[in-house]
């Protein structure tokens, strides 16, 4: 099994934490014939030792805020002079946080364009850590399994389609009974980049949206009402009869709220599950910095509307305790934190993706080696 042999590691790193005060790195002595082992010929490439103290804070996207504090929770428990503090703020506040390194690491559903990474003094390395569906979630009593072709999920948000009895919206769900009733479409009203993943697909399959709307973590919505975060715009669906709105899979999930099939690029309907979001992900190939942008994915039995989601580190940081922690944090987001995934709603990263973002990521600190294998 792939995650394995980190999940002894991290074992090891929390029992040393408990018992041995966190111990420097080089050839220090453990009592563990199997570290001793990793610790011969220098600096552990294994084990993180941390001499003092470290607090980490980080900032940005709520979509995968119930993961990241899960990992971030059970990583302080094991090592207790290790806390990480996330804040789920959103993606466009993370990043903004960030840019003025006002935290340790941010985060975005959306990966960081040319200009903003400019703005980063110290650098950046963008690292997709795990991978979730937008859906479209909506309050309708007795519909259960609704379809939404492209061009009416496009005119439902541009304002065109305002009732759930409208002939378009019939045609494609043959025998559903659709009530008499007004569509109330439900928005993030804070800088998202949920929102920036949802605007790009719909600026990227219908003209008149990019025309009219545009795409990103911020536009201005041809109708409806605001939500802030995902769990916001999840609290309105689900308090408002007739509502729609688009939030991350695991939120949908946990609310119990019905989820739309959406219509693929190849004209199917597809329901959001994570063999789906899965088939998406597989077309995809990441370029070298890691930024991949899935607008509309190609694939019959592909969900429509997939991203992954980043974590933003520096290249860069003056405490080397904080740079070894941080890479520590990084690891186990990829080896243990992946088995988790699925539990919460998100897709686990391809092998291949995790190796990928752990050789990037294992360029912040000198004094430690991310292992994944």
């Amino acid at each position: 099994m792939l995650f394995s042999r980190p999940s002894h590691l991290f074992s090891k790193l929390f029992a040393i934490a408990l018992t041995a005060g966190l111990a420097a790195c080089g050839g220090t002595e453990t009592g563990d014939p199997d570290v001793a082992d990793t610790n011969a010929g220098g600096p552990s490439a294994e084990l993180i030792a941390l001499n003092q103290q470290v607090d980490i804070v980080g900032a940005g996207a709520s979509f995968p805020a119930p993961l990241y504090q899960r990992w971030f929770q059970e990583i302080s428990q094991g090592v207790p002079n290790l806390q990480i503090d996330y804040q789920s703020v959103g993606s466009g506040a993370g990043v903004e946080r960030f840019t003025q390194g006002l935290v340790n690491f941010g985060a975005s559903d959306v990966a960081m364009k040319d200009d903003e990474i400019a703005k980063v003094e110290r650098g950046v390395y963008m690292l997709p850590m795990t991978a979730g569906s937008i859906v479209l979630a909506y309050n309708l009593d007795g519909v259960e399994n609704l379809q939404l072709p492209r061009d009416v999920y496009i005119d439902i948000f541009l304002g065109n389609i305002t009732n759930w009895n409208d002939p378009r919206i019939a045609e494609a769900n043959p025998g559903v009974e659709l009530p008499d009733q007004p569509i109330t479409v439900v928005y993030r009203s804070d800088g998202s980049g949920t929102t920036g993943v949802f605007t790009m697909h719909l600026s990227a399959i219908s003209d008149e949206w990019a025309n009219q709307v545009g795409e990103g973590k911020t536009v201005e919505w041809p109708t409806g009402i605001g939500g802030a975060k995902n769990d916001g715009v999840t609290a309105q669906i689900n308090q408002t009869p007739g509502a729609i709105g688009y939030v991350e899979y695991g939120f949908a999930q946990n609310a119990g709220l019905n989820m739309a099939a959406l219509e693929n690029q190849e004209g199917n309907f597809i329901p959001p599950t994570s063999e789906a979001a899965s088939k998406t992900l597989a077309a995809v190939t990441l370029p070298d910095d890691l930024r991949a942008f899935i607008s509309d994915p190609e694939g019959a039995d592909s969900y429509p509307i997939v991203t992954y989601t980043w974590l933003l580190t520096y290249q860069q940081y003056p405490d080397p305790e904080v740079a070894r922690a941080v890479e520590a944090m990084i690891q186990y987001g990829l080896t243990e934190g992946q088995k988790v995934s699925p539990q919460l709603g998100y897709i686990a990263l391809p092998p291949n993706v995790v190796q990928k973002v752990a050789e990037k990521a294992d360029q912040i600190s000198p004094d430690f080696t991310i292992n994944v294998n």
